[in-house]
């Protein structure tokens, strides 16, 4: 798990934390075509965010052995939490981007907090230290959230010059879009979400 994301400590959120990114057709990097990006950082000095409708290869159990981190079992039986902390064996692993695909980090809903989590908005944060692993197999862990291996990282204007040449669309991201595990038709749905038919999309820029 990686640690250098930005610190929370008077951080300023920028125009687009917590939106969504949606490739336009005539997007010609092949590593995000129709691809939907929450934006978790966004700044004078860049941006960061994530794929949020690409699986990995591998399970949440599986990542928890490779690091060493299931010595000891998952407590059973947290009746009063639902969601993907019980067991955590429907915690979804995804591919967050080309950027450092070995780091880890956690989006997750504001009922989890640690000195090193970082709030994106008024009910997302994100984490990206083992501890909240280990949180979510005990079942102590946020009640919603996606680990992402890798991210997607943008250099000082450059991801405003990307929507100006029109290969995103851009609109505020809603929750229940984040954590949908369905995502061979997530990008469908957050352009139904803001009233746009894929067929009725063109090379003209346009914002939500």
């Amino acid at each position: 798990m990686g640690t250098n994301i930005p610190k929370s400590a008077d951080r300023k959120r920028g125009c687009l934390d917590g939106h969504f990114l949606i490739a336009m057709p005539g997007m010609n990097d092949e590593r995000f075509i129709r691809t939907v990006i929450f934006i978790c950082a966004h700044s004078e000095d860049g941006a960061m965010g994530f794929v949020l409708n690409r699986a990995q290869q591998i399970s949440f159990p599986e990542l928890v052995q490779t690091l060493g981190l299931d010595d000891r079992p998952a407590r059973k039986g947290v009746s009063d939490r639902q969601g993907i902390c019980q067991g955590s064996i429907d915690f979804p692993v995804l591919s967050g981007g080309p950027v450092d695909p070995g780091r880890g980090f956690v989006l997750h809903s504001d009922d989890y907090i640690s000195p090193a989590t970082m709030p994106v908005n008024d009910d997302l944060c994100l984490t990206a230290t083992v501890d909240i692993l280990r949180a979510i197999k005990d079942g102590e862990g946020p009640l919603r959230g996606i680990l992402m291996l890798g991210y997607a990282g943008w250099g000082p204007g450059q991801l405003e010059s990307e929507i100006a040449a029109n290969s995103w669309l851009s609109c505020p991201a809603r929750d229940d879009l984040v954590f949908d595990q369905e995502l061979d038709g997530k990008y469908d749905r957050v352009l139904a979400m803001m009233g746009v038919a894929p067929a009725m999309l063109s090379m003209q820029s346009g914002h939500a």
